[in-house]
C-alpha cells in the first residue's frame, strides 16, 4: 500500500459514513503502534486537500506502567515512546498531548483483573475523551482496521451469542463527542507494509497483556482456518458491511 492507496481507502470510508465535516477538530488516539501512527499520517495528508476543512490533534494516554530498573535487554521506556511520538507529531505539524493516568496500578495491582482489557479500555477512553474535550475537539479518531472489525464481530458471536461490532461512527451522548473509525477498509497486512515502506517509527507496546488476549485467540482462529475456508475473511467482512448497512447509527 502506498500513500495514494491509503488516502483512497480513508476518503472512501469517510465519505461513505459522513465522518468529517468542515469545522471539526479531530483528536487522534495515538498509542504509538503501527495502526494509530498510520492513521495520523493519513489524516494529516488528507487534511491538505479534503474539501471539508478540519483540525487535528494527537493524544497519548500514559497507562502508568512501571519501567524495569536494570533489564538484561533494555526495553523501550516510556520516555523513549513519548519522544518517538512527540518527534513524529512535530514532523507532521500536529499538536501532541500526553495524558498521565494510574490505569496500570488500578487494573493490574489493585484490582488484579484476570481479563484486564475491558477495564483498561474503558479507562483509557475516559482519559482520552476528557483531554479531547479540554482541547475543544468534537471528534475522536480510532485506528481500528478491517481485521479489528472482523475479529470484534466474531468475538461477539462466539462469546456473547449475538452479532455485533462497534460501528464506523459512534455518537457519545454523555460527552457530545463523536468517535470515527476511518480505517474500516484497510487490511492489517497493508498497514504493516506501509509502515515499513514509509519508515514510520513505532513505539513498543509495554502492556503485560499484549499478545495474550481474547482478540489474539480470535486472530489465530481465523488464520488457522483460512486454509480450509479460503474466503473466511472475505465473507466475514461482507457480513460486517451488510450489518452496518442494515443497522445505521
Amino acid at each position: 500500500m502506498d500513500t495514494q492507496k491509503l488516502l483512497s481507502y480513508l476518503r472512501q470510508c469517510i465519505q461513505k459514513y459522513n465522518m468529517i465535516k468542515t469545522g471539526d477538530h479531530i483528536a487522534v488516539g495515538l498509542s504509538g503502534g503501527k495502526d494509530s501512527m498510520t492513521l495520523l499520517y493519513g489524516l494529516k495528508q488528507l487534511q491538505r486537500f479534503y474539501p471539508e476543512h478540519f483540525e487535528l490533534s494527537a493524544i497519548y494516554v500514559n497507562l502508568g506502567i512501571p519501567v524495569p530498573d536494570t533489564p538484561i535487554h533494555k526495553p523501550q521506556t516510556l520516555s523513549d515512546a513519548v519522544t518517538i511520538l512527540s518527534n513524529y507529531c512535530k514532523g507532521l505539524e500536529v499538536p501532541f498531548y500526553v495524558v498521565g493516568t494510574d490505569i496500570y496500578q488500578i487494573t493490574f495491582e489493585e484490582r488484579k483483573e484476570k481479563n484486564p482489557c475491558s477495564l483498561c479500555s474503558k479507562m483509557r477512553k475516559g482519559a482520552l475523551n476528557n483531554q479531547a474535550l479540554e482541547l475543544g475537539c468534537n471528534k475522536i479518531a480510532y485506528a481500528h482496521h478491517k481485521d479489528d472489525f472482523i475479529e470484534t464481530s466474531l468475538m461477539s458471536l462466539l462469546f456473547e451469542g449475538h452479532y455485533y461490532c462497534f460501528p464506523p461512527v459512534t455518537h457519545l451522548d454523555r460527552t457530545g463527542l463523536t468517535v470515527i473509525r476511518p480505517m474500516l477498509y484497510i487490511d492489517e497486512r497493508e498497514i504493516s507494509g506501509f509502515v515499513k515502506r514509509k519508515k514510520i517509527p513505532v513505539a513498543a507496546n509495554p502492556c503485560p497483556a499484549d499478545g495474550v488476549t481474547t482478540r489474539q485467540q480470535i486472530k489465530e482462529f481465523i488464520q488457522k482456518n483460512a486454509a480450509q475456508f479460503p474466503d473466511i475473511r472475505k465473507n466475514l467482512n461482507a457480513a460486517l458491511l451488510d450489518y452496518f448497512e442494515k443497522n445505521p447509527q
